[in-house]
């Protein structure tokens, strides 16, 4: 998006603006169903439609671009001053590792099956981010090393979506029969459902100490994100030196949006904690509020980029990944539970 002219991105910008209000007054209706889940269902509905289209495709496609790139890339920065250190800490070193080994597995098991599904592209390595990591966000950052357009990007998108509203039925419909405590669930929900706001959905329904648990844990999950992005970084400058690509054309090691991610994670660990607590909530309260706007507008700028008729192609092969990922990711958490407690 560098030299697009804001003339040529404005209506895009606004009309993902403006469906992401719409989000959030379907939200304020419908609670129970994350406004970021909301936001892609509707981008995704757009998109179907044949007069909408010739608009996406045209007049409206810079802005869109633009808001499902550099604005998801912000809110991802926003994202770090959730997490904690000290609170991570105070999970202790079993969870954290657990943590870590349910990352590494789901993600490198999701690739290998999506490379051996034959999925086009890098959708192998976005559906592993996606699934193992943080769902949208992680797909989003990773798809600034491997420069994936929206269109490679999108079906990842939507499986992390499907499968994080599945879960927010399905865990709670498990729960009494697999008897778990409020705590035990709370810490199967932050191990393996995709989205934050799919995660507090989904936990919130066994009571408030299944939420504490279950945001904790899935905020853990989110710091690795930054090693994860480096890593897929550090294998696509490894290829492009092998293709003779220039150095200048290379992706970072670190992306200044990951960069700018562990920083608010500083920030939030040893800043906020010596400024006044009115004062830190109302900073906290507000960068919460933009980075859910952000992710949003981004998120709906996404949904628009798919369309079921290219998805039947080899829309199957990634939904099976995609299904598959998301039980592998819940058994390894259920079993993480039972050792941990």
């Amino acid at each position: 998006m560098k030299g697009t002219r804001p003339g040529l991105t404005l209506p895009g910008l606004a009309t993902a603006a403006g469906a992401a209000l719409v989000a959030f007054a379907l939200h304020l209706v419908l609670p129970a169903v994350p406004l970021l889940t909301i936001a892609v269902v509707l981008g995704i509905v757009v998109g179907q439609l044949p007069p909408a289209q010739r608009l996406l495709d045209g007049v409206l496609k810079p802005g869109l671009g633009l808001a499902s790139r550099r604005l998801l890339r912000i809110g991802i920065v926003l994202l770090g001053l959730k997490l904690s250190l000290v609170d991570i800490a105070g999970l202790g070193w079993p969870t954290v590792i657990a943590i870590v080994v349910i990352v590494l597995i789901t993600f490198v098991a999701t690739f290998g099956f999506g490379r051996l599904l034959r999925l086009p592209g890098h959708q192998p390595v976005l559906i592993a981010a996606g699934f193992s990591i943080c769902g949208a966000s992680a797909i989003g950052a990773v798809s600034a090393v491997t420069r994936s357009d929206e269109e490679e990007t999108a079906t990842p998108i939507a499986l992390v979506t499907l499968c994080g509203t599945l879960a927010i039925a399905v865990l709670p419909a498990l729960r009494f029969p697999l008897g778990l405590t409020p705590e035990q669930f709370g810490l199967w929900v932050g191990l393996s459902v995709h989205d934050v706001g799919q995660v507090v959905a989904t936990a919130q329904i066994a009571g408030p100490t299944a939420l504490a648990v279950a945001v904790v844990v899935k905020l853990t999950r989110v710091l690795t994100l930054a090693p994860m992005v480096a890593g897929v970084s550090l294998v696509m400058r490894r290829a492009d030196a092998r293709a003779a690509v220039t150095p200048a054309a290379r992706p970072a090691l670190v992306p200044l949006f990951v960069a700018g991610f562990l920083a608010a994670v500083l920030v939030r660990t040893l800043v906020l904690p010596l400024v006044a607590a009115p004062v830190a909530t109302t900073l906290l309260d507000a960068a919460d509020l933009a980075q859910n706007a952000l992710f949003a507008v981004a998120l709906f700028a996404l949904g628009t980029s798919i369309r079921f008729a290219r998805l039947a192609r080899t829309g199957w092969r990634a939904l099976i990944v995609g299904l598959v990922s998301w039980a592998l990711i819940a058994g390894l958490s259920l079993a993480a539970v039972a050792l941990l407690t």
